[in-house]
């Protein structure tokens, strides 16, 4: 069997030591077989550069998952996928669309549309716009190339980071298919079948997948007074379709055309309490004395039970078609065409409050949703000329985002606020009259984002000699973005607080002195025209922003190979991740009217700040490794010494009000990547591994450095620290284990562990939202015919049932930041643990 079917890609330690000795253990007392099972690195094959090369003669770190591979490790989904790579950390949090991938320690946080990915997700050639992409919907993977550092020369733009390329298996020309039923805990019941073949002679084959999934959810949930009904939360509930057609007309043609449907109906994502303030005046208690029973101030957030009225119905439709043409000239070159369309839409509800008051939320009935369109188009050819590897190429993408974006408060939301700014405070100057507090209050905003983007690119090798090669390579991309917004305020709150804030101002301060009684009027004043009530908004009207930007980035890169198992590399890349627009109410300018005698103030006015840009991020980066083939070719070991700079890298942070989008000056990541494939002296034991050891941190900055410094306080802790999702060592290592036992049986097994040191869950880095190193290990056994007709698999994912945070954050209206003990911080939780059985069959 060749490398490519079973390759990982990266991991590390030794962990499996204790796996490896029972499988040596089982060979020394087995019968002589001489079976070939393989005992050497063979070539692997990917597409790194948009060409086909050997791994091991890419200068580039780039991690290689095989479709065996992931199925044998339990991956369904982007973020299964991390226990095979080191360095890589997925995670996503409101709704399973919002999904980000890090690479590094780098990445954008994904809860704004408005923010493109640092991580690029490219599936047969086709750019996906946001991570937020399962792989559970694409059918037989062939193998998933995850490749770190700066990739723009050849992938464009937002890939500044890294890229996960996804490549699928083809049509094949001979007729088969295969088929899966799958059972497991939390009442997971699914299938999926595929099926290929010839449909004309040797010129033209098809395929088509369809998949359909069912689980429960992993948390439990305490409802309050309603709407809501479902008890439980992070449920699974979809189908997919995949189709492909392969054409060979001749020897020099061949196209390939790809359809793809799913359609997902699910509840996600409450939150648990991950910290609640011990204080009697503690915002949980005034959530508890506003709605009793709304939320638990004293439980496990890991007792997986949350509290939520409201729907976290999530309703996804994803579609699209692709083409992919080749055509060799001869020997001069081959020219490549892909040309796709894609459609993906997201209406989500929630419960934005995460408690089972009725505080806010954003309703399920399909009037908060994210909606995607996007049209791409790459013309690129390829050949040799001489010693010269040469590959020119354009890109073309029209992308039309339309967004509504709505938020509502809730029946107890201002009966909770009235608590939090009055509480015993006197109260009798008719502020808590209904003119003011009406339920349904909030915003209903709507965007609609056009980008288009163009690109030339060339990437070149020159052989100066057989053994010394120089690569060169740029790209020029132009990105234009504009953004048509209408701000919609249910409710005049904002209005009324402005214009009673005199008569406030009066009452507070007779009552509470000059200083006491300021605050408090302007602690009510700006809790009621937080920017989802500020009618300041609406004045805008519908008006638009708009940005062009133009930049060029590659890579230069020169390897030497010492011989035929060696090979050494430097590289220098300049990669860009385009700027944007924030897609929520950010901004807000506070004036303060004074009298000019007592200087006491005399009245507020909050301003809707309209500019929601944000400018470009760069990297540049800097790599130094070895490539090498040991022990007979049985043993592949590489390693890469990496510096990366990011200069205006784009932070996206929830402050527990809104979400805003703040430049930090300066990023820097630098390390070591180091990863191995090992064919091992027991027959039929493969190990790979690998581990990232990475030092990622902000540079030093005040406020002065932002483009708005009044949001330093939010991000002070930032400041030379480590980023968020950065752990300082990322190992995983998997064992795979195939024996043949007689009767034309075969066992086949494997042990997957990945380990993260610790790190920060919140953007925001406070320690509550830390999460300590831990590992998560999954396994798989499994019993069938040597020719894979049939095969029953026994598995489990986080087999030990580690608890940790995916996410932690503010919870929302319930954060005091200078005052700990009256605050709460909620988390996005890991999945549990996981088991179950799993019946294949092959045709």
């Amino acid at each position: 069997m060749r490398l490519s079917k079973l390759l990982l890609g990266t991991a590390s330690s030794a962990v499996l030591i204790s796996f490896a000795s029972m499988a040596y253990a089982a060979d020394a007392n087995a019968d002589a077989d001489t079976s070939a099972a393989p005992t050497s690195v063979d070539e692997i094959v990917i597409t790194a550069t948009k060409r086909e090369q050997s791994l091991q003669d890419v200068p580039i770190v780039v991690t290689a998952v095989s479709g065996q591979l992931m199925q044998d490790a339990g991956v369904h989904d982007i973020k299964d996928l991390t226990i095979l790579t080191p360095g890589l950390t997925v995670t996503s949090t409101s709704n399973e669309t919002i999904t980000t991938a890090r690479i590094r320690g780098v990445g954008t946080v994904g809860d704004n549309p408005g923010l493109e990915s640092s991580v690029g997700v490219v599936v047969d050639g086709v750019y996906r716009p946001r991570n937020g992409v399962s792989f559970g919907d694409l059918g037989d993977v062939s193998r998933i190339e995850v490749l770190k550092g700066p990739q723009g020369t050849l992938f464009g733009k937002n890939t500044s980071a890294g890229v996960l390329n996804i490549i699928t298996a083809s049509p094949k020309f001979k007729f088969g298919g295969n088929a899966e039923l799958t059972a497991g805990n939390y009442g997971a019941v699914g299938g999926s079948a595929e099926v290929t073949g010839p449909i004309l002679g040797d010129t033209v084959a098809a395929s088509l997948f369809f998949a359909d999934r069912k689980r429960d959810g992993y948390l439990d949930v305490i409802t309050g007074p309603g709407p809501r009904t479902q008890t439980d939360d992070v449920n699974q509930n979809f189908y997919t379709f995949r189709g492909q057609v392969l054409a060979l007309p001749t020897d020099e043609l061949s196209i390939r055309v790809i359809a793809d449907y799913t359609k997902r109906d699910e509840d996600c994502c409450l939150a648990t309490q991950l910290f609640v303030g011990g204080s009697a005046a503690s915002r949980a208690a005034l959530i508890n004395a506003t709605r009793p029973g709304s939320i638990n101030t004293v439980a496990n957030p890991f007792d997986r039970v949350a509290y939520g009225n409201r729907n976290t119905t999530q309703r996804i439709e994803d579609e699209g078609i692709s083409a992919e043409i080749n055509y060799r000239l001869g020997d001069f070159a081959k020219l490549t065409s892909i040309t796709a369309a894609r459609k993906w839409r997201a209406e989500t509800g929630q419960d934005s409050d995460f408690t089972a008051a009725d505080i806010a939320y954003r309703p399920d009935d399909g009037t908060n949703f994210n909606e995607f369109k996007q049209f791409s188009q790459e013309l690129r050819a390829n050949g040799t000329i001489g010693s010269v590897d040469w590959l020119v190429g354009g890109f073309y993408a029209d992308e039309t985002l339309n967004s509504r974006s709505v938020l509502k408060y809730g029946a107890d939301y201002y009966g909770y606020f009235a608590q939090r700014v009055l509480g015993n405070q006197p109260a009798n100057f008719g502020l808590v009259s209904g003119s003011i507090f009406q339920a349904g209050n909030g915003s209903d905003d709507s965007y609609h984002q056009k980008d288009k983007s163009f690109a030339l690119f060339t990437d070149n090798t020159w052989a100066m000699t057989d053994s010394l090669k120089m690569t060169f390579g740029l790209r020029f991309t132009q990105d234009k973005k504009s953004l048509t917004t209408l701000y919609s305020t249910t409710g005049a709150s904002c209005d009324q607080a402005e214009a009673l804030y005199p008569a406030m101002l009066g009452a507070f301060t007779g009552a509470l002195g000059t200083a006491a009684g300021a605050a408090t009027a302007g602690k009510i004043a700006g809790g009621l025209c937080l920017n989802n009530e500020n009618n300041d908004f609406d004045a805008l009207g519908t008006f638009t922003q708009s940005k062009t930007e133009r930049q060029m980035s590659g890579t230069w890169k020169l390897a030497y190979k010492f011989d035929e198992n060696w090979m050494g590399y430097i590289s220098a890349s300049r990669g860009y991740k385009s700027g944007g627009f924030n897609l929520d109410r950010s901004g807000r300018t506070i004036v303060t009217s004074v009298d000019p005698i007592t200087h006491v103030p005399t009245g507020l006015n909050f301003t809707a700040n309209p500019n929601t840009g944000f400018g470009r991020e760069l990297v540049d980066s800097y790599e130094i490794g070895f490539k090498s083939k040991l022990m007979d070719r049985s043993l592949l070991l590489n390693a890469t010494l990496f510096h990366q700079t990011f200069t205006d890298f784009q932070l996206n942070t929830f402050v527990g009000t809104a979400f805003i989008v703040e430049t930090i000056p300066t990023v820097v990541s630098k390390g070591i990547d180091a990863d191995f494939v090992w064919f091992t002296p027991v027959h039929g034991l493969v190990l790979q591994g690998g581990v990232t050891y990475a030092d990622t941190h902000y540079g030093r900055f005040t406020a002065a450095d932002l483009t708005d410094p009044t949001r330093f306080a939010s991000l002070s802790r930032l400041p030379g620290a480590r980023l968020s999702f950065a752990p300082e060592i990322s190992s995983s290592i998997s064992g795979a284990y195939t024996r043949e036992i007689g009767g034309n049986l075969e066992i086949r097994t494997n042990l997957a562990v990945k380990y993260q040191s610790t790190y920060n869950t919140g953007s925001d880095l406070h320690p509550s939202k830390q999460q300590e190193g831990f590992a998560l290990v999954n396994g798989r056994i499994g019993l069938g015919s040597q020719d894979d007709k049939w095969t029953v698999e026994l598995w489990g994912n986080n087999l030990f049932d580690k608890d940790y945070v995916q996410v932690g954050f503010n919870g929302p209206f319930q954060v005091d930041e200078t005052n700990d003990a009256i605050s709460v911080y909620d988390a996005f939780l890991g999945a549990p643990r996981t088991y179950g059985v799993t019946l294949r069959t092959k045709f």
